[in-house]
């Protein structure tokens, strides 16, 4: 992992869908980067320590580490190391964890977590054993409270459950952002393009998926962005068709924003008829 001699203010964790709650770490990271004329560090782990450390569990991610990653350097921090994340690495007692990790490699002067961090071999760190770890290495730690909304605690798997259920809006206001889905174009079937609206099928980056049916979104492929009309299968088969659009695209990485439900998913007796649907889901966006 990178070293680094100058010092640092300093954040670790997961940070799936740098929703709002994480947002609020971040924005302490950088605050007190500023006024400590410190570098500001957010270290951040892959694969997820559950998929490592209980292989059969299912914990659908909402973002990719590379969209995870682009989203921690927009707010402006310093560094983002990633690091990875092994059984070995899981045996580390908190205080291993603490001192090889980031008081000798990172130069720590302040330490920020949400204030229900655990960390170290069984999770046995907490924020109190924090503040005598910054006593013994000579570090600050400041411990965030979890924010609130909805009367419900912001989570990245409250969140995913939104997500799956297709409450999008609220999803939407817990991110801070629109629901997307990041993923590369990959070969369909071309049946769009047989019925003269070529489609764009979508292998996602990551899991938490909006339920089946029919959506407006933005689709960004660069930096332009395009209006579209986005279909999920009931077997997670994405396809988006754009407006004005008619290029090559197999292999580019793409990203779709939700902006609203069109309509469920439904079978059709023609091709025909299936057609004419796409015409009037068209006219939605």
């Amino acid at each position: 992992m990178k070293k680094i001699s100058y010092p640092t203010v300093v954040t670790i964790g997961i940070f799936d869908g740098v929703h709002k709650g994480h947002q609020k770490i971040l924005k302490r990271v950088l605050d007190e980067a500023r006024k400590r004329c410190l570098k500001s560090v957010v270290v951040t782990f892959d694969p997820h320590p559950v998929r490592v450390l209980s292989p059969g569990a299912q914990i659908p991610l909402l973002m990719s580490l590379d969209h995870r990653v682009r989203l921690i350097k927009k707010m402006g921090v310093d560094y983002c190391i990633v690091k990875k994340f092994t059984k070995e690495f899981s045996k580390l007692s908190p205080e291993e964890f603490i001192r090889g990790l980031l008081v000798d490699r990172l130069n720590l002067k302040v330490l920020i977590t949400g204030e229900n961090f655990l960390f170290g071999f069984k999770e046995k760190g907490s924020s109190k054993l924090l503040k005598k770890l910054g006593r013994a290495h000579d570090f600050k730690y400041y411990g965030i409270p979890p924010l609130k909304m909805g009367g419900e605690y912001i989570s990245s798997t409250r969140i995913r459950k939104l997500i799956e259920k297709g409450s999008l809006g609220l999803a939407k206001k817990l991110l801070t952002r629109p629901v997307t889905i990041l993923g590369t174009v990959v070969k369909g079937k071309s049946l769009g393009r047989e019925l003269g609206f070529p489609t764009a099928n979508i292998d996602p980056h990551h899991e938490s998926i909006p339920p089946a049916g029919v959506y407006s979104v933005d689709a960004v492929i660069g930096k332009k962005i395009y209006r579209g009309v986005l279909n999920i299968s009931s077997h997670k088969i994405i396809e988006v068709h754009m407006l004005n659009f008619n290029r090559n695209i197999y292999g580019k990485d793409i990203e779709v924003i939700f902006k609203q439900k069109i309509r469920n998913e439904k079978k059709f007796k023609s091709l025909e008829s299936l057609k004419r649907q796409i015409s009037l889901d068209i006219h939605h966006i």
